[in-house]
């Protein structure tokens, strides 16, 4: 739910510690102004305007963002995270996953190392070669993703899989490297396939992904719970020549 900025004065009561400016905001989470700008307008952010017309952001809400980002990196679910948020917290988390890579690759360095040593020791490093298609399942069940990885592996394709427990989880990996197919159940806890979707789908970078949904529903139910009629869906258990042939006609040709 967008929560709307409020046009008002200072009224006696008011706290300036709660608030923050969107500069300030941007600072202390890490993002552009511009950034900032659009997490209010989206309603991530919750701000009220001046009469002057300049932005009021509530710390409370700028903590909230700041936990989800760090519990995703960590990777726990993240139970009280707002469904509107989805889309700017898929940023958030992204942002700060690649932070974090470049900050774990850095810390193996010998801290008497120089900043350039530093630097070649890790560009020396051999890098792993991944398949040059993807494929990112995501489904709460331990048991489930494991079943889709070794269908997968019978396939006799160059494809890489990864997992994901969570739509957080997804989204984080997204943002890090963009899958050619993502698979994903819907119920699913902190942030559910219903959020994921809407946080891929409102964002230009990651609107066209194809997308495959696998779900204990049946499709009129996931249809009118929001699911965007062009998902290609299937209800469980999914007949896996029918689910290979979706996600194989989705993936891009091999070279």
């Amino acid at each position: 739910m967008k929560i709307a900025e409020h046009h008002t004065t200072e009224q006696p009561g008011y706290d300036r510690a709660a608030f923050c400016t969107t500069r300030q905001a941007a600072a202390r989470i890490g993002v552009s102004h511009r950034t900032v700008q659009m997490w209010v307008e989206n309603g991530t952010l919750q701000a009220w305007k001046t009469a002057g017309g300049h932005r009021r952001i509530t710390i409370d809400s700028v903590d909230r963002l700041l936990e989800g980002r760090r519990s995703a990196l960590a990777g726990r679910t993240v139970a009280s995270a707002p469904a509107a948020s989805s889309a700017a917290l898929r940023a958030a988390v992204a942002a700060a996953a690649a932070a974090a890579f470049s900050g774990a690759a850095m810390a193996a360095v010998p801290e008497t190392t120089t900043s350039a040593a530093a630097i070649a020791a890790v560009a020396a490093r051999p890098l792993k070669v991944e398949p040059p298609r993807s494929v990112l399942i995501v489904d709460d069940d331990p048991m489930l993703l494991r079943l889709y990885e070794l269908e997968i592996s019978t396939w006799d394709m160059d494809i890489a899989v990864r997992k994901a427990s969570n739509g957080i989880e997804a989204l984080a990996q997204v943002g890090q490297a963009r899958p050619d197919v993502l698979l994903s159940d819907l119920h699913m806890p902190g942030l559910d396939g219903f959020g994921m979707i809407r946080a891929l789908r409102g964002d230009p970078a990651t609107a066209s992904l194809p997308l495959v949904v696998i779900s204990g529903m049946d499709q009129p139910t996931v249809l009118s719970m929001g699911l965007p009629a062009d998902v290609t869906f299937f209800t469980k258990p999914a007949p896996l020549a029918a689910l290979r042939a979706a996600v194989t006609s989705a993936l891009p040709k091999a070279a």
